[in-house]
């Protein structure tokens, strides 16, 4: 009999692990798939050997990245099952994955999927009616094996053909850990992640920026929003200046670097030289404006809040000479510093 193969979808959290773990204990060989995108893992594709080397020392587990970003962003355009409270598409999100995971199978010589999900541990994705809408829309519902709650589901085609022992899976429930940290410790598994604080598309921040993008009063729509906007929108200062600018701040000098790393032809730069102070993106300035002049007042009050947010002298933000890199070619403008009065409403 030809080895069994199966492919888990891996987050890299605790139920992951122990629901990856537990079917590899029966000797079936497991391909762990870790999607990434700009909401969850994107980081791991700075190095991916890396972190498929620390999964395999610390949890025994040879885990595949796999970056999903732009197929994923064309699911958030228009989710079937709507968003969660925020911005989330959880119902949509987990269906995503398992058809990709689903269209795997054939590569990897693969019989079935599993997941770490357990009956009832988040309210709107891990209930017993959407788990079955789950597999009904992802075409998984012979295939798609949850080790940790299998014992209070329907047996699946993997445990009904042999190739599983149902006897050896679990009956979790609920939101406790308790569990899941025991079987992890059975496993000699104890440096396990904390958990999480969630999807970043329930960020109330992250959702109240991307909430502009399709109310249709920003820079960016959903159909022509990419992944740098996405990235973009996870870090520094954000501003939606009077003339619908969309101008990001590096706070310190980390974000200065990932804001140059991000830029892209059409975005216009703004630093400064003669003191310590951000790295300002005005994001798509040159498709966003029709006329100059509007472009230049956007600028302009992007020069001032550099100013305002630079090195200060004397305990006060101080005018300076403001950098602007264009496809055109570079300038300087002076700029004063803005009251916090004046711009206080432009802040995303």
């Amino acid at each position: 009999m030809k080895n069994v193969r199966a492919i888990s979808l891996f987050s890299g959290g605790l139920d992951s692990i122990c629901a990856t773990r537990l079917v590899m204990e029966q000797g079936i060989d497991v391909v762990a798939v870790k999607f990434v995108s700009p909401f969850f893992g994107y980081e791991i594709l700075r190095n991916p050997e890396a972190y498929r080397l620390e999964m395999l020392k610390k949890y025994g587990i040879s885990v595949k990245v796999v970056d999903i970003s732009e197929d994923y962003l064309q699911m958030l355009r228009n989710p079937a099952h709507g968003f969660g409270r925020y911005f989330n598409p959880c119902i949509d999100c987990k269906i995503f994955m398992l058809e990709r995971a689903r269209a795997m199978l054939d590569t990897f010589d693969a019989s079935f999927l599993i997941t770490g999900e357990v009956l009832g541990q988040r309210p709107m994705s891990q209930r017993r009616d959407t788990l079955n809408i789950i597999e009904r829309d992802s075409s998984t519902r012979s295939l798609l094996l949850r080790p940790l709650s299998a014992k209070l589901m329907n047996e699946t085609e993997a445990e009904l053909q042999g190739l599983v022992d149902r006897e050896k899976l679990l009956d979790f429930s609920g939101r406790g850990r308790s569990r899941q940290i025991a079987l992890a410790k059975e496993f000699g598994i104890t440096d396990f992640p904390a958990p999480a604080g969630g999807c970043i598309l329930a960020d109330p921040i992250l959702s109240a920026r991307i909430a502009r993008v399709y109310n249709g009063d920003f820079a960016v729509t959903p159909h022509n929003m990419n992944v740098v906007d996405i990235l973009l929108m996870l870090i520094g200062r954000q501003f939606q200046l009077p003339n619908k600018g969309w101008l990001i701040l590096g706070r310190d000098e980390k974000e200065n670097d990932r804001l140059e790393e991000l830029q892209e032809e059409g975005d216009i730069k703004l630093f400064i030289d003669e003191r310590p102070g951000p790295v300002a993106l005005l994001r798509r300035a040159i498709e966003l404006y029709d006329d100059e002049t509007v472009q230049r007042e956007d600028i302009g009050y992007a020069a001032s809040l550099i100013s305002r947010y630079a090195k200060k002298s004397e305990g006060k933000p101080t005018a300076g000479n403001i950098n602007i890199v264009e496809k055109v070619g570079q300038k300087i403008i002076y700029a004063e510093p803005l009251e916090d009065s004046n711009f206080s409403s432009w802040i995303i």
